[in-house]
């Protein structure tokens, strides 16, 4: 053996040497059509409403979603998902103004599709939360506990209200069992056959939510724990997957992102549906502040942090960057 024996015949190196040579060779790459706009519409405003927790984000008028959802087209951006934020006053027991047709929801689900028709999907957010005066996802029964079945009924009404309204895809994110299958059988009872359905599969119950109460005014008082899951668990997931699927889901969903992308990826490996995933409000907050103090470099970790999650298995993804990244990429 010569002396240069001893050195590496392997050398994974030889395929990092320059840029050019790294885009050749990465596995995973982001696309504009990956990525999904969250964007919160709130009613009885003039002027957009900055969201303090998420530096960029707001609350849009009426007005300002429309000019987001035609620059979101323009980046390239595949679909748009929209929160309503009523007014306090139009708040109840029974978050009956997310069933009027004349709800904030509803109206700008029927703004988004006259300013940009079929080239954005547009998804609306089918929950009670924003509209109820307790801030839960659904309705309370006589000991203040959340009643299952009685939301479902209003999650059916839902259903059929935003797809009245033009909506593409509904994603029910409120966690109660056996929502998938009633709002399925509600969409095709009512002629909305072609109304997709994204299921909220996996949703934990995190701390990572926190500013997201802020942007979509929530009135809630105590937590989700008993509907939304425990983030210690993984098999429950696995649970929640085959159910979603048996009842109907035409694609499924993780959130969060980030600190489940081993759940991410075990959803990934086991369907054959698209799967997205959301990178919610308090992901997007750590990388702004930490961008904002200095301590990190604010683009190259949001790449980072997208690219992680596609490399785990996402076919599409929620971010609060959508648009911004889609004019980078």
């Amino acid at each position: 053996m010569t002396k240069y024996g001893s050195f590496p015949g392997a050398r994974p190196r030889r395929l990092r040497t320059t840029p050019a040579m790294r885009r050749m060779v990465a596995e995973h790459r982001l696309h504009p059509a990956d990525l999904i706009l969250p964007a919160f519409v709130r009613e009885g405003i003039a002027e957009p409403v900055p969201i303090s927790a998420m530096p960029g984000v707001v609350q849009h008028t009426r007005d300002t979603l429309r000019k987001a959802a035609v620059e979101a087209v323009d980046a390239g951006v595949a679909g748009i998902m929209l929160f309503g934020v009523p007014e306090d006053a139009n708040k109840d027991a029974a978050g009956t103004a997310g069933t009027d047709p004349d709800g904030i929801l509803q109206v700008a689900i029927r703004d988004v599709k006259a300013e940009v028709g079929d080239d954005l999907v547009i998804m609306s957010d089918l929950c009670l939360d924003e509209y109820t005066d307790h801030g839960h996802c659904g309705v309370l029964d006589a000991e203040g506990r959340v009643d299952n079945d009685a939301t479902l009924e209003r999650y059916a009404e839902m259903a059929q209200v935003q797809a009245d309204a033009g909506v593409h895809v509904v994603g029910p994110s409120g966690m109660m069992d056996g929502q998938v299958g009633v709002i399925r059988d509600a969409l095709d009872q009512t002629g909305h056959e072609d109304v997709s359905v994204l299921a909220y599969t996996v949703k934990y119950s995190s701390a990572f939510f926190g500013p997201f109460r802020e942007a979509v005014g929530s009135s809630l008082k105590g937590d989700r724990k008993t509907y939304q899951q425990d983030p210690a668990n993984l098999r429950e997931s696995m649970r929640e997957l085959a159910l979603d699927l048996e009842e109907g889901a035409d694609m499924v969903m993780v959130k969060p992102a980030m600190p489940y992308l081993d759940v991410l990826a075990k959803v990934a490996d086991a369907v054959d549906v698209p799967v997205a995933a959301y990178q919610i409000s308090g992901e997007y907050a750590m990388i702004e502040a930490a961008a904002e103090k200095g301590w990190i470099d604010r683009d190259k970790a949001i790449l980072e942090a997208l690219t992680g999650i596609k490399r785990a298995g996402a076919d599409m993804i929620l971010t609060y960057w959508a648009t911004e990244v889609a004019r980078g990429l």
